[in-house]
């Protein structure tokens, strides 16, 4: 049971399970502006998926769902995830971060309640986190699975609490519960209103590139399928009631992830054969970078230690920031129908998350 599973890292886990078990999935979603039928394409005639258009934090549903499937194994992906938009409005992040973890805690309790003892043996709830409940860090250290939580945004509290609902269902309830906390993931199916699709759609079209700040926030970056990856051998050889943090050793500065863009670009399609540009006098594609007022509250810098994954459980990134990158431009060259496609009538990459800025 793959919950969130039409969403970013969601369909890009659908697609390598499909692929490297031979587990029946059934992916529920809402299908709300970030999760989209069309992440899926090309598996919806496949013999071991199902899908369930619904609401994790509706009870009723999650119980339906629990007894028609009987799942051994569930991930929960599904949230609100940007952080500018729980600026904006955090009820929602509350709702499904929280309310609807808990929802889905509570539905597995009871199922397994109900099941015998190799039910509760084989069954495994994996609750998919984000490293910015840590909150931030210096320019020096790494978060590990021991480091206090300190969120500081909306979206960081909401998955913070998540988290402590996900560590009470063990330690109260014996539920088979797994934690993993990962840096920021990019790659295909990545909504556009994250960093690396935003400058890449912008840049092709000729837009301004908005770097907040003076673009020397940090973050440790991580190819989506390396993730993916680690996330089914925390599955499998997880240990319950631990929880294992997930980074690419890959730490960039914004605006150094921006110019590696514009790189890369550059060489994929050269700007001066992109008429986008051309009509705006626009020389190069880093031509269009511009630094924007700063995100509220925005932490300095994120760094995992992955070490524990790696020595427990032999976990280790395929890919580097640059291959991943170049991967990850490539597809969104290739794809742009879906990117208009996903972000018709939603969002049309203008800037979130300023409502409550203080005036000056």
């Amino acid at each position: 049971m793959v919950t969130g599973g039409a969403g970013f890292i969601g369909a890009n886990f659908v697609r390598m399970a499909l692929q490297k078990t031979a587990a029946r999935i059934v992916v529920v979603d809402k299908l709300t502006y970030a999760g989209h039928r069309e992440n899926l394409d090309g598996l919806w005639d496949h013999s071991r998926l199902d899908f369930v258009q619904a609401d994790i934090a509706d009870a009723a549903e999650m119980a339906r769902v629990f007894n028609a499937f009987g799942p051994r194994w569930l991930l929960n992906f599904a949230a609100e995830s940007h952080v500018d938009r729980s600026i904006d409005d955090p009820y929602p992040f509350i709702h499904t971060n929280v309310t609807g973890t808990l929802v889905l805690l509570d539905a597995a309790r009871r199922f397994l309640k109900q099941g015998d003892s190799e039910r509760h043996k084989c069954f495994r709830f994996l609750h998919v986190s984000t490293d910015e409940v840590y909150g931030t860090l210096g320019s020096t250290g790494l978060f590990s699975e021991d480091t206090p939580y300190a969120p500081n945004s909306p979206y960081a509290a909401s998955k913070a609490s998540a988290d402590h609902l996900v560590r009470a269902f063990y330690h109260t309830y014996g539920l088979p519960t797994l934690i993993t906390n990962c840096s920021n993931n990019y790659g295909p199916y990545q909504f556009p209103e994250k960093l690396i699709p935003l400058m890449v759609l912008n840049a092709l079209e000729g837009k301004s590139l908005p770097i907040y700040g003076d673009g020397q926030h940090i973050r440790d970056w991580l190819f989506v399928e390396d993730h993916c990856e680690g996330l089914l051998l925390v599955l499998q050889e997880g240990t319950p009631g631990e929880k294992y943090n997930f980074g690419g050793r890959s730490e960039r500065s914004n605006l150094g992830v921006v110019e590696t863009i514009c790189q890369i670009l550059e060489d994929i399609m050269p700007s001066g054969s992109n008429s986008s540009l051309s009509q705006r006098g626009v020389r190069r594609y880093a031509d269009l970078k511009m630094f924007v007022t700063d995100r509220p509250g925005h932490d300095f810098r994120y760094g995992i230690d992955p070490t524990k994954v790696q020595s427990q459980l032999g976990w280790n990134p395929r890919h580097s920031f640059e291959s991943g990158l170049r991967h990850t431009i490539e597809w969104f060259v290739a794809n742009r129908k879906w990117c208009e496609s996903v972000t018709a009538n939603s969002y049309q990459r203008e800037r979130l998350g300023l409502e409550f800025v203080p005036s000056k």
